[in-house]
């Protein structure tokens, strides 16, 4: 992908009907679209002469494709009543990404309730958690898609190479605090940030000072997931990071244990990777000393 006359080449382009005057943008402001997550839903809302007068630079589906709306020089009605560093009204000089998510719900990690009344479920293939956070409050929350994070990735990395007076990522709730929540707090914010940016990334450090060598000496473990697989991830969480799919029976040398969110981790190496699992799937082997 590139930019050619402000457009990202290979995406679909719908033209929004709010679109103000050029802008030299210095910033990517990161939003939930709170709303349904049919594809196409989101970004014929913001492509269309809308009540609320809003619109964005572009839509990221569940599914990974994405939609232009806007020309990366023009001015976009995304952020609202807001400041980054000082400099107020972000709309100024910023480019919006909308990610398709419900944003904040009610109910339970089992049951969650969206704002317009739709429910999901622990079984409807998306991962919910329940998450408290200063920033976006006590919720249930929707889990973005290893798709759209991809994705997401993807488009930064060109708007970042192509256009050079971009100089930082940012999220709705940080340039205005108190009014808005998204995103929501699965999105891993940080690693994204370090990837673009060139920075370290800090979910590393964290999974490092929180985990220990394991008490055995070259402990080894076997994965159980009944003719299924385990996710490899690249942090000890759920949040978008999956790395492999380890299959069933597969034994692995831990490397580094670790409890995170509740949950108990090992670190491995698997397939010229190396990434966390959910110890739960991976029995300890049991050694003998002959």
């Amino acid at each position: 992908m590139k930019i050619i006359n402000h457009k990202v080449e290979g995406l679909a382009f719908q033209q929004a009907h709010h679109v103000g005057g050029e802008i030299t943008p210095s910033i990517v402001i990161l939003h939930d679209t709170a709303g349904r997550l049919e594809t196409g839903n989101s970004a014929a809302y913001l492509a269309s002469n809308n009540t609320g007068k809003v619109s964005v630079h572009f839509v990221v589906e569940r599914d990974g494709s994405i939609t232009q709306l806007v020309p990366t020089n023009r001015r976009a009605n995304h952020a609202g009543q807001s400041s980054f560093q000082g400099r107020e009204w972000c709309n100024g000089f910023s480019i919006g990404i909308e990610i398709v998510n419900p944003g904040k719900m009610t109910g339970s990690a089992y049951s969650a309730r969206a704002w317009w009344g739709e429910v999901f479920s622990d079984g409807s293939g998306a991962e919910l958690e329940e998450i408290e956070t200063a920033e976006h409050g006590e919720g249930v929350w929707m889990a973005y898609t290893e798709a759209q994070i991809d994705a997401l990735v993807a488009l930064l990395e060109v708007l970042f190479r192509d256009i050079p007076t971009l100089t930082d990522i940012t999220t709705h709730w940080y340039v205005s605090p108190g009014r808005k929540v998204d995103t929501n707090p699965l999105l891993p914010l940080e690693h994204i940030r370090a990837r673009i940016l060139g920075r370290d990334d800090p979910a590393d450090a964290a999974a490092e000072a929180g985990s220990a060598p394991p008490v055995i000496n070259d402990m080894l473990v076997q994965i159980e997931v009944g003719n299924d697989t385990l996710n490899l991830r690249r942090w000890p969480s759920f949040n978008p990071n999956v790395i492999a799919a380890i299959p069933d029976g597969v034994v692995l040398p831990v490397q580094r244990s670790g409890t995170f969110a509740g949950r108990d981790w090992h670190r491995v190496a698997y397939g010229g990777h190396e990434g966390w699992i959910v110890a739960r799937y991976a029995a300890p082997i049991v050694q003998s000393d002959s």
